[in-house]
């Protein structure tokens, strides 16, 4: 028999790329492997990648989704020193991703989510271990990642204090909760952390996802099975606080931010347009709110 691996190469929602343009990268036991492996996958890609081994294919999934790891972890600890600096780490990352070389530009955002990206980095450096290397940048990255929920909770309660609330007792609604835009898919999503830890500070949480129309109770830590709530605008101030996790395209931000009394958004889907909103990463972050936009 012949051996081949091939790293799955996908990302949801994404509408340019699919399975047929995106480069398959294949490494056989042997070249004969790596032959046929490539000849089968040709049959459906465009371009195929050899490379010389099943070890470096799989090393190289491993490489893109840590680099991808270690770069949202910069610019989520970027966000955070901004935030105090009082510096938008948003307009930062706009005027620098201007600069034609050497740059690329990443986002700050609630947290990792997904299957692969939270998962990958981690095993690569378990597996580092085991050959006497300690990847000391990875578990950082790692460390910075996994806190984001635990600083959007923060943030919220932060919001609500400014308004003389407490976290306890207010009423939350989460927008979006699957964990990248325009997709179903609610695996390891940081909305999901920051509604546990907001469940777990006395708030009462909703949410509204258009992808994601029922949240079962296994899937987060609140004990009770939830159901998307519809976007009733006249109704959204009678929540103390809503939040946008995730930005879905179909969502009309503007309408939430205009009926909302308090605005979280951790994807600057606001762009400092509206007067009640605290972004993650603007100087805002203690509730002083920007002016709105001309």
């Amino acid at each position: 028999f012949f051996l081949a691996f091939s790293p799955e190469r996908v990302d949801p929602g994404n509408p340019t790329f699919n399975t047929r343009n995106v480069p398959k990268v294949v490494g056989g036991v042997t070249s004969e492997c790596t032959r046929l492996a490539a000849a089968l996958y040709g049959t459906a890609i465009e371009t195929i990648v050899p490379v010389s081994s099943p070890r470096v294919a799989e090393m190289v999934k491993l490489l893109e989704n840590t680099f991808r790891a270690v770069n949202i972890g910069l610019v989520n600890e970027l966000a955070m020193m901004c935030s105090r600096m009082g510096i938008d780490v948003w307009e930062v990352i706009e005027a620098a991703k201007t600069k034609p070389f050497g740059f690329m530009p990443f986002y700050p955002g609630p947290g990792l989510g997904g299957h692969c990206i939270p998962i990958d980095p981690f095993y690569l450096s378990w597996k580092a271990k085991q050959s006497g290397f300690d990847a000391r940048f990875i578990e950082l990255a790692g460390h910075v990642n996994g806190e984001m929920p635990h600083v959007v909770a923060d943030l919220i309660a932060d919001a609500l204090n400014s308004r003389s609330k407490a976290v306890r007792g207010c009423s939350v609604l989460i927008i979006g909760i699957a964990y990248k835009r325009n997709i179903d898919d609610i695996r390891e999503s940081p909305a999901l952390d920051v509604m546990s830890l907001l469940r777990a500070k006395g708030a009462r949480v909703s949410y509204h996802d258009p992808y994601v129309p029922n949240l079962p109770a296994r899937a987060w830590a609140g004990a009770e099975a939830l159901q998307s709530v519809a976007l009733d605008f006249p109704l959204l101030r009678e929540f103390d606080c809503v939040a946008i996790l995730t930005d879905h395209s179909d969502v009309d931000v503007n309408r939430i931010a205009a009926a909302s009394d308090l605005l979280v958004d951790t994807r600057n889907a606001t762009a400092g347009r509206c007067h009640n909103a605290v972004r993650l990463g603007a100087p805002n972050r203690v509730g002083v709110v920007e002016p709105a936009a001309v």
